[in-house]
């Protein structure tokens, strides 16, 4: 059996959960911008709490690797690994894109086409990959800038579904007959149960001291048009 706390702070939603046996016991998350810092503590000790279980009883910490955020990656990244340190528990590095298209499934368990989920990277860039229903990448993490010819290959034989903060401002531009858009948000800690247990069932461990977000573009510095 295996008790995992759950972290995903990627984007705008700040997110923490329990999972047992990978099943999702416990959730507690906002969407806010800029609450990570004060607030993913806070959603720790309250699924905590309301799990009723010590930080003893953790047989790991899973946390969400990326792409996204920036910030929001090394709040959660390094929160994750502060508690590891002071627990002596494994952390498990969870990828965020097969994160999305993991919770899609679970709602959507007869779907045969090919999942698309997409985060936001400014102006018309996303950082995406594909998957097909059994979490296979089809096209690998990357930081794309959305045309209308994006993806006219695979939609002219698959249906495809399109889903995260990035895909609703490409909506205008992939319109095919085999392009569907979901609404729901899966940046959500309650997605990581299934991939966090198989992980931990493998010993599918990451460096606590070592181990980075992935970042995928880096960090860019810019000044505040206001002043």
């Amino acid at each position: 059996m295996s008790i995992i706390l759950q972290i995903e702070t990627s984007t705008q939603v700040c997110s923490a959960a329990i999972s047992r046996d990978g099943h999702t016991i416990v959730l507690k998350e906002e969407m806010a911008s800029n609450i990570h810092a004060g607030s993913l503590t806070l959603f720790i000790q309250d699924v905590m709490k309301t799990a009723g279980i010590g930080f003893d009883a953790l047989d790991a910490v899973a946390v969400s690797k990326g792409p996204g955020s920036y910030t929001g990656l090394r709040i959660g990244v390094s929160t994750a690994k502060g508690l590891c340190y002071a627990l002596e528990t494994p952390l498990i590095a969870v990828d965020t894109l097969q994160m999305m298209a993991a919770g899609f499934l679970s709602q959507h368990p007869h779907f045969e086409g090919l999942i698309c989920p997409m985060i936001d990277a400014r102006r018309m860039e996303v950082f995406t990959a594909v998957f097909d229903p059994e979490l296979l990448m089809v096209r690998p993490v990357e930081a794309r800038i959305i045309t209308e010819e994006s993806y006219t290959d695979l939609l002219k034989m698959h249906t495809i579904s399109f889903m995260g903060d990035g895909a609703a401002k490409c909506a205008d531009l992939l319109k095919h007959e085999n392009a569907t858009f979901e609404a729901t948000n899966f940046n959500s800690a309650a997605h990581m149960s299934r991939l966090a247990a198989d992980s931990f069932l493998q010993a599918d461990f990451v460096d606590v001291a070592y181990f980075e977000p992935f970042y995928l573009k880096d960090f860019v510095l810019t000044t505040p048009k206001k002043k």
